[in-house]
């Protein structure tokens, strides 16, 4: 419906309306559904990388612990045992949703909603009324400039999400935040009952390799078959969350050893091939380069896209140099142009480069690609995407896609070939 407004308004008269639209809506639906957030406890998650990870690492915690959890992130939305994928594009939807799920999650006597929560959905005003009880804090990196106008405003975007715990009439409200990050002791500061940093120091004596991570948590031996610092970070901010609500030591070990796969994570797609594929979403130059770090012994072949047409132009080359730098095999393709040329953004990809890349825009074409050039005990990495359900194109069109469903249709097909040579 904005869309269509959109298109018989001037832009300035749009932009300046739309902050009233927005917070109408959210009003709107405080009342119909009764303010649902004040019934249920609530752990927000926010930061630019971890989110998703974290949120299933402190609701597999949560479960195991006997507590019915409800679930909203940018991979999946779940109430108890109902479980839907987030086919929707967006992290915390509009047109009510966020109050509506939570009402049903009231309704389904879930203990506990674990709400990723995002800078753009504080832009439509999403996170009013949702009364927190505890906040996460993963890592604040350049992302979203053009959406948000700038770095700064940015991350008083993230800030605002904390702001909401502290005007939260909850009580303990309580704050985890990554002391690692440089905006972590800001969090820390905000004026709530509890506060309790985490860090990799907090680990050790930690590892991780290609097979997995394993850290340190109050003495206990904690494993993971997802590999990178990243991975130890994230099962860190969930342990230490549950930790202050005072889930035991059992429970947290046996939560997070429980999370063997995050869908559009380190996904490792496996058909008995004898290399690994792996999936991920990977969005941020510090985030890909720790992905490539993840697996140091291993010839990477990468498939590498970038951000969606419109935003955050200045990151692709970056993104391209660091796949350079990690990966033997580079191949550059498209991923969600939306209105922009999708060869123009390879070139400003490509642009980042000492050597000519190899180009193939058709993106399922370029993961075949990646898969039939590799050999026993390479990685094929394809990222970009994780679990977004669509390829997004200009005039509005929406090609459904799958990077994991794809790049384990073309393992099949090149399997079953090798087998009738």
């Amino acid at each position: 419906m904005l869309m269509f407004i959109k298109k018989f308004i001037p832009t300035k008269i749009f932009n300046t309306l739309s902050p009233t639209y927005h917070r109408m809506l959210v009003v709107f639906g405080i009342l119909v559904y009764r303010q649902p957030s004040k019934k249920i406890k609530i752990a927000a998650v926010t930061g630019t990388k971890g989110k998703s990870s974290v949120c299933e690492f402190i609701n597999s915690i949560l479960e195991s612990s006997g507590q019915k959890t409800a679930l909203a992130s940018t991979i999946r939305f779940k109430i108890g045992d109902e479980n839907n994928a987030n086919k929707l594009k967006m992290t915390m939807p509009g047109r009510f949703f966020m109050h509506r799920f939570l009402r049903k999650a009231v309704n389904s006597k879930c203990d506990w909603a674990i709400i990723e929560m995002t800078s753009e959905g504080t832009k439509q005003f999403r996170h009013i009324g949702i009364h927190i009880d505890a906040l996460v804090f993963t890592n604040i990196a350049r992302e979203h400039i053009e959406a948000h106008g700038s770095f700064e405003k940015y991350v008083e975007a993230k800030f605002k999400i904390g702001n909401s715990l502290v005007k939260s009439k909850k009580r303990p409200r309580l704050i985890v935040a990554n002391e690692d990050d440089e905006y972590g002791t800001d969090f820390l500061s905000l004026k709530v009952e509890e506060s309790y940093p985490y860090g990799l120091d907090y680990a050790k004596p930690y590892s991780t390799d290609e097979e997995g991570s394993v850290m340190t948590f109050m003495g206990v031996n904690i494993a993971s078959p997802i590999p990178g610092t990243f991975t130890i970070s994230n099962m860190l901010a969930a342990a230490v969350f549950a930790k202050a609500i005072q889930v035991d030591m059992d429970h947290i070990k046996t939560g997070l050893e429980n999370v063997t796969l995050i869908p559009g994570r380190v996904e490792r797609v496996d058909e008995g091939q004898d290399f690994d594929v792996v999936v991920d979403y990977a969005h941020t130059v510090e985030s890909l380069e720790s992905l490539y770090q993840a697996f140091p012994r291993k010839k990477k072949i990468c498939v590498l896209g970038n951000t969606g047409g419109g935003r955050d132009t200045w990151k692709r080359p970056k993104m391209a140099a660091v796949a350079e730098k990690y990966c033997e095999e580079v191949i550059l393709t498209n991923e969600d142009p939306y209105d922009e040329d999708p060869k123009a953004i390879i070139d400003e990809m490509a642009g980042g480069m000492n050597e000519k890349p190899k180009i193939i825009m058709d993106r399922k074409s370029a993961i075949n690609a990646a898969i039939s050039s590799a050999t026993k005990s390479d990685v094929v990495l394809i990222t970009g995407k994780g679990t977004d359900p669509y390829i997004m194109e200009a005039n509005n069109k929406k090609t459904p896609w799958s990077d994991s469903k794809v790049a384990r249709e073309e393992l099949k097909n090149i399997i079953e070939r090798a087998d009738t040579i």
